[in-house]
């Protein structure tokens, strides 16, 4: 799909031999922060989760791709959830697995191919993300790709006993 391949990445379907990159990134207590995880997952259960993430997005409400460089190493995973199909929008989320991979426009041209796939043929009206407010790197490719900052949530995420703030980023299509 031309939608989803950039210069540098291309978005792609999970795929079998995804299961240890998943398992390790689900796994990896430093994310659990942005993910909302508590616990670790087994790589039975993220098998399972693979084998059904071909379901229709308006079926489950969520589409997890791949980020691979043009090499076809996978670098990260971008989400699609929250869909609200009525409403025409959903949620954004992002990861570059490696701090090595990261500053590199991965992320940012991910974000873009993604949002343009989700304008285009899921025919949203809007994308959000919710980013913590000391995550300046995620707030700035955000902003570089058009999102606005729209609202704070206070003390919105409770971790390793720290309350931290939240801001809420949308990108709203300009095609109606």
């Amino acid at each position: 799909m031309l939608t989803l391949k950039g210069e540098k990445v291309y978005l792609r379907a999970l795929e079998p031999e995804d299961l240890d990159f998943v398992h390790k990134i689900e796994n990896n207590e430093d994310f659990w922060e942005i993910s909302t995880t508590q616990s670790p997952y087994s790589k039975f259960l993220i098998r399972q989760y693979i084998e059904n993430a071909h379901r229709d997005i308006y079926d489950i409400r969520q589409l997890r791709l791949v980020i691979c460089t043009k090499r076809g190493r996978p670098v990260g995973l971008i989400d699609v959830f929250d869909l609200e199909p009525r409403d025409k929008r959903a949620a954004i989320g992002i990861l570059i697995a490696n701090k090595k991979d990261r500053k590199k426009g991965f992320g940012s041209e991910s974000l873009s191919l993604l949002c343009d796939y989700c304008f285009t043929h899921l025919g949203l009206h809007q994308v959000y993300a919710n980013v913590t407010a000391n995550n300046g790197d995620s707030m700035k490719v955000f902003e570089n790709n058009g999102f606005r900052k729209v609202g704070l949530k206070k003390d919105w995420t409770l971790f390793n006993g720290k309350y931290k703030d939240e801001w809420l980023y949308q990108l709203v299509s300009n095609v109606h």
